[in-house]
């Protein structure tokens, strides 16, 4: 079962409403969730008219850092949860997702793109967020790993 907020938080300026909208789930670490958290941020991309390829990195970048929180971060455990944030404003749209795991070593994630590596299974996430995304960081905290893209609206 999941929950689901959506908030708006409107500033006004000479009469006008600039909105910042602040879209919010929590669901449990259950990959068969996915397609519902896909419908998440497809409805959100949708509401803002982002443009076909902006649209479908988001999609594609936003399905790999949930899949990587579930499997990865919370190792598929149930009883752990994924916490998602969506913001939105006028310049980009940031998403905030959050497991309950121990984190990882950033560094230690090979790159995909080297010879060596093209055969592994891993990084291949990383590298493609990176590459979809305007901006990608995570935060390493003692109550998980959050991961955050953003894209740039303008």
């Amino acid at each position: 079962m999941s929950n689901y907020i959506f908030g708006i938080i409107a500033y006004q300026f000479c009469g006008e409403i600039l909105p910042e909208q602040i879209f919010e789930k929590v669901v449990h670490s259950d990959p068969e969730i996915l397609p519902e958290l896909e419908e998440f941020i497809i409805g959100i991309a949708e509401k803002y008219n982002l443009d076909k390829n902006k649209f479908n990195n988001l999609v594609l970048s936003f399905s790999e850092a949930v899949s990587n929180s579930i499997v990865h971060g919370n190792k598929s455990d149930k009883n752990k949860k994924i916490f998602i944030k969506v913001k939105v404003d006028s310049e980009k749209m940031t998403i905030t997702i959050k497991d309950q795991g121990n984190g990882f070593e950033l560094n230690s994630v090979p790159d995909p793109t080297k010879p060596e590596n093209i055969l592994k299974d891993s990084g291949r996430g990383i590298h493609i967020m990176k590459s979809f995304v305007d901006n990608l960081h995570y935060n390493f905290t003692s109550t998980g790993t959050e991961v955050i893209l953003e894209i740039n609206l303008k």
